[in-house]
């Protein structure tokens, strides 16, 4: 089926009754009511509600439409991970040189092997090369080689999505990603000498940054809304220009882009690292794989699984959720990586804990697609597999806890609320969803998932919808 097909299906789909229970097919007075005082039709809402330890569940309107959850398939994708790898499982980074190294100087070329690490920051790749100069490398003579190999370089464009290939939540996969291939802008006001600084963070030694931006005085109305930014690439760097003007009484802001490909990036932290570190080295990159006859020079270890997806869900990071499906591939079905592997698995995991959701359709695992399919039922089923999980501990504490962190750090404020759900959030254009535990004032652990397609679903109104559907689960009888 095309996703466009699958589009409007998940708009236009009617509600479908579900009556496992009496009365659990109808939306709660406060949900219906928030759906009408905010401008939504009852169609394009799907919503599951199941106590845990009940054989039926409380609620179930529509539950059987399939949906686009956006960012809450990322439930699947990790659930999938943690339970056919576990939660130790750590990722590799290899280094290999093809001549000895002597005196501190290596005569040939230094080869980096990935193996997906999608936690690879810019502290980690640090502390990487400084165990390099811990282990007596000073100069390098030859090149630097990236060793990709492990991933499969499939066919995509990072603007095939939204037409925004600098978002860093549009960074494609790849074997050996570093700082998820991103520069954090930080934009600081300084009244008193009338300018905004930028401070790029990290910056590439082949990266330079022009600042035309031109402080104002006027009230903060968005602190984005007047800027602009430029990448240009020339023969050896990349410029960076950011121009427009910036309202003081905004304050400061971040702002993490994508301004170069993989291999340019990589050479120009590892140049200004190695500099930093007293290391030499002058020569240029490439990719390709470790020569047959290489010797192993070192290995470094990525944070185990369990801590890893508390990043993937906690903060919705689109490129991690993708690097851990193609992990997840590799491992199953061997290297390299793809992600049909890595869908393959997940269903081979669904098999095996005899989940049946013919409707699913996965593109990536991230949510980042209009083409992903699932229904509120059967995500629902994942949160409950997850519950009776092993790793249910592992599982749970990866999801953002209300009002206290990750995506829900400013919502649910009220203290009746705070830390009183564990959560997944998604959100598209026209879609916004939510998937995880509450802990209802009775006491009792409730699964709630909610759906929503509509072409105002990803506005305050959907918002606004959503919390409602949350603040009833809580208060239920």
């Amino acid at each position: 089926m095309k996703p466009m097909t699958i589009l409007l299906l998940n708009l236009f789909w009617l509600p479908v009754a579900d009556s496992a229970t009496p009365g659990a097919d109808s939306l709660p007075a406060p949900v219906a009511a928030a759906l009408r005082h905010n401008g939504f039709p009852t169609r394009g809402f799907s919503l599951y509600v199941h106590e845990i330890g009940e054989t039926d569940p409380a609620l179930a309107v529509s539950a059987d439409v399939p949906r686009l959850p956006a960012s809450t398939i990322k439930l699947l994708t990790t659930l999938a991970a943690l339970e056919e790898l576990g939660p130790a499982w750590h990722w590799k980074t290899e280094v290999y040189v093809t001549q000895p190294v002597r005196e501190g100087r290596l005569a040939g070329d230094l080869y980096i092997k990935g193996y997906g690490d999608p936690y690879l920051v810019i502290e980690h790749f640090w502390r990487f090369l400084r165990a390099l100069r811990a282990e007596g490398l000073e100069t390098i003579d030859g090149d630097l080689i990236l060793d990709q190999s492990h991933f499969a370089r499939e066919a995509a464009d990072p603007a095939d999505f939204d037409n925004q290939p600098l978002r860093a939540y549009n960074v494609l996969p790849t074997a050996l990603l570093v700082n998820f291939q991103a520069v954090n802008f930080r934009f600081i006001p300084q009244p008193l000498a009338r300018r905004v600084q930028i401070v790029a963070d990290p910056l590439p030694a082949n990266v330079e940054v022009e600042n035309r931006v031109v402080l104002n005085d006027s009230p903060c109305r968005g602190w984005a809304r007047r800027l602009g930014m430029k990448v240009r690439h020339e023969a050896d760097r990349t410029r960076v220009i950011f121009s427009g003007s910036y309202d003081a009484d905004c304050g400061n802001h971040e702002l993490f882009r994508v301004v170069s490909e993989p291999a340019p990036f990589i050479l120009g932290l590892f140049r200004s690292l190695w500099a930093e570190l007293g290391g030499r080295f002058q020569g240029d990159i490439r990719e390709g794989t470790v020569p047959a006859g290489a010797s192993l020079y070192y290995t470094a270890w990525s944070p185990p699984l369990g801590d890893v997806i508390r990043s993937v869900n906690k903060f919705s990071n689109n490129v991690m959720a993708r690097q851990l499906l193609l992990t997840l591939g590799a491992e199953q079905a061997g290297p390299p990586g793809t992600t049909e592997k890595g869908i393959q698995a997940v269903r081979e995991w669904l098999k095996h804990r005899k989940l049946i959701f013919p409707e699913l359709v996965l593109e990536n695992g991230a949510g980042l697609s209009r083409a992903e399919t699932i229904t509120a039922r059967h995500l629902a089923q994942v949160l409950l597999a997850g519950w009776h999980s092993p790793y249910m501990p592992e599982y749970i504490s990866s999801l953002a806890v209300a009002a206290q962190d990750g995506t829900l750090r400013r919502r649910f404020g009220n203290a009746e609320f705070e830390g009183q759900m564990h959560l997944k959030t998604g959100s598209l254009r026209d879609v916004r969803s939510v998937g995880g535990y509450v802990l209802d004032r009775a006491g009792r652990r409730v699964v709630v998932v909610c759906l929503h397609n509509h072409d105002k679903a990803d506005t305050p109104a959907g918002e606004r919808v959503q919390e409602a559907v949350l603040q009833w689960v809580h208060e239920r009888p």
